[in-house]
C-alpha cells in the first residue's frame, strides 16, 4: 500500500492537472464562440455558391471550362484537413480513419494533400503518398489563407495530374456532435434536379468561359475555406468537451485519492496506538 507522502504527492499532482485542463476548457470555450460564428455566418454563402455552380454545370461541359469535365480513371487526390494541436478528444482519429477507410476502400492511384500536422504524421505511418502539406492556418483562418492551397490544387486538375479532388474535414454539427464528412470539390458536379433551371439556359456576358475563369477557381476557395472553418469549429468544441471530462475525471480521482489518504493515515494511527499500548503493558 502507498505511504501517506505518496498519495499525498500524487493528490498534488492530479490538482495541478486539473488546473491545466480546467483553464484549457475555458479557453476553448472562448474560441469556440468565435469559431461557431465564423462557421454559421459562411454557410449562406457557401451553399449558394455551390448551388450557382452546380446549376451551370448541368447545363455547359468541359468545353467551357475543363474544370466541369468529368474524366475517366486518373489519379485521385484526397484534402485531409486535422489539427495541429492534440487533446481535442477522438475528433482527429475519427476523421483519420475515415479518410483512410476511403483510400482502402477505392483501388487505383491515390494521393493526400494534408493539412494540419496530426494527418500528415498519420498519413506518412501509414506510407500514404503525401503531395504536399500545410501547416494549420491558427485560430482565426482568413480566406486569404487557403488561396495558396486552392490554387495548387486547381492547378494539379487543370495539368491533369489528377482526375478527382475530394476534401476530407470535420463538420461541426454543435457542441456535442461533429462528424467527418467527404466533400467532392473537382469536378463540379452538375445539379440533380435541373428542372428549376428556367429552359436549362443561361445568358453569359461576355462568354462562359470568361465568367467560368473568374467564378470557378473562387468556388474551389470558398469550399475549402469553409471545411476550414467547420474543422476549427469542431477542433474547439471537442477540446472544450475533452478538457471538460478530464476535469471531472481529475475531481473523481482526487476524491479517490483523498479517500485512499484517510484510510492509510487512519491504520497508521490505529497502528501506533497498538504498538504504544503493547509498549505499557511490557
Amino acid at each position: 500500500m502507498a505511504s501517506q507522502r505518496d498519495i499525498r504527492l500524487r493528490i498534488g499532482s492530479v490538482k495541478n492537472i486539473k488546473q491545466i485542463t480546467r483553464a484549457m476548457q475555458f479557453v476553448a470555450a472562448s474560441k469556440l464562440k468565435r469559431a461557431q460564428d465564423a462557421t454559421l455566418a459562411s454557410r449562406p454563402y457557401s451553399e449558394k455558391l455551390d448551388e450557382v455552380l452546380a446549376d451551370v454545370a448541368a447545363v455547359l461541359g468541359e468545353d467551357d471550362h475543363p474544370l466541369l469535365g468529368e474524366r475517366e480513371g486518373g489519379k485521385r487526390l484526397i484534402v485531409l484537413i486535422t489539427t495541429d494541436r492534440g487533446l481535442a478528444g477522438p475528433l482527429n482519429t475519427n476523421t483519420i480513419r475515415f479518410a483512410s477507410r476511403e483510400i482502402t476502400e477505392h483501388s487505383g492511384d491515390q494521393a493526400v494533400v494534408t493539412v494540419g500536422r496530426k494527418g500528415q504524421d498519420a498519413m506518412r505511418a501509414a506510407r500514404v503518398p503525401v503531395a504536399a502539406h500545410f501547416a494549420g492556418f491558427g485560430d482565426r483562418p482568413t480566406f486569404a489563407d487557403v488561396i495558396p492551397l486552392a490554387r495548387l490544387i486547381t492547378d494539379d486538375f487543370l495539368n491533369g495530374t489528377y482526375s478527382r479532388i475530394d476534401v476530407v474535414y470535420n463538420q461541426f454539427v454543435s457542441t456535442l456532435t461533429q462528424r467527418p464528412e467527404m466533400l467532392r470539390l473537382l469536378p463540379i458536379r452538375p445539379a440533380k434536379d435541373t428542372a428549376g433551371i428556367p429552359g436549362h439556359q443561361f445568358i453569359f456576358e461576355p462568354d462562359p468561359r470568361t465568367v467560368l475563369e473568374r467564378l470557378l477557381p473562387r468556388y474551389v476557395a470558398t469550399r475549402l475555406f469553409q471545411a476550414v472553418l467547420e474543422a476549427k469549429a469542431s477542433e474547439e468544441s471537442s477540446r472544450m468537451v475533452a478538457m471538460k471530462n478530464a476535469t471531472e475525471n481529475a475531481e473523481d480521482l482526487i476524491d479517490d485519492l483523498t479517500l485512499s489518504y484517510n484510510k492509510v493515515r487512519q491504520a497508521n494511527i490505529t497502528r501506533e496506538m497498538i504498538e504504544i499500548a503493547s509498549g505499557a503493558n511490557r
